[in-house]
């Protein structure tokens, strides 16, 4: 099964290569690994995927919670939150299938960021399967290249709901059901 684990750690040097060596020594392939700062100063956040069962995911957020400069850890696989990665594709297009290629981002709710005389970049958020839903669809058109963020996670906050946006400029706006749902 997937796990997904949240790491927050100290933003310092050799941090990233003590979690990712700690899992290559215990032969965990890493599937998604995505890092960046938080609101915190000095904070990062890892959100890490790996294939593990129950029992070898708690040896992993037990190790990860020994090494020097890992604040915590939490696997939230079980947990309400929102998951997303981006991702860039760059397709091959023509006169005759830069339209067709228009609509089929618009379909995706994607959004073409580059476009040159023979192709264009499109830039799609979401979960894993939608990328590769996008991706399916793109390969017979000729793909240049793609590059994938990997998954980014956010424990959802309990006890606050989440059906009405914060936001002062969207309050009154409900959000859809399905667009919430991680």
């Amino acid at each position: 099964m997937t796990h997904t684990l949240i790491v927050f750690v100290e933003d310092k040097p050799g941090v990233l290569n003590r979690v990712a060596s700690l899992l290559r020594r215990r032969m965990y392939n890493i599937e998604s690994l995505a890092v960046g700062r938080t609101h915190r100063p000095g904070i990062s956040q890892m959100t890490v995927t790996v294939e593990a069962d129950a029992d070898a995911v708690r040896r992993i957020e037990a190790n990860l919670c020994k090494l020097v400069n890992v604040l915590s850890v939490e696997n939230i696989t079980d947990t309400p939150a929102v998951v997303r990665e981006l991702a860039l594709i760059q397709v091959t297009a023509t006169a005759e299938t830069r339209s067709h290629l228009l609509q089929v981002a618009e379909v995706f709710r994607a959004r073409v960021v580059n476009l040159e005389n023979d192709s264009l970049m499109i830039e799609i958020t979401g979960l894993e399967e939608k990328t590769d839903s996008l991706l399916r669809v793109l390969v017979p058109f000729g793909v240049l290249g793609m590059v994938r963020t990997g998954r980014v996670a956010m424990q959802r906050s309990p006890g606050i709901s989440h059906a009405q946006p914060e936001n002062e400029e969207l309050k009154g706006q409900s959000i859809p059901d399905g667009l919430a749902v991680s």
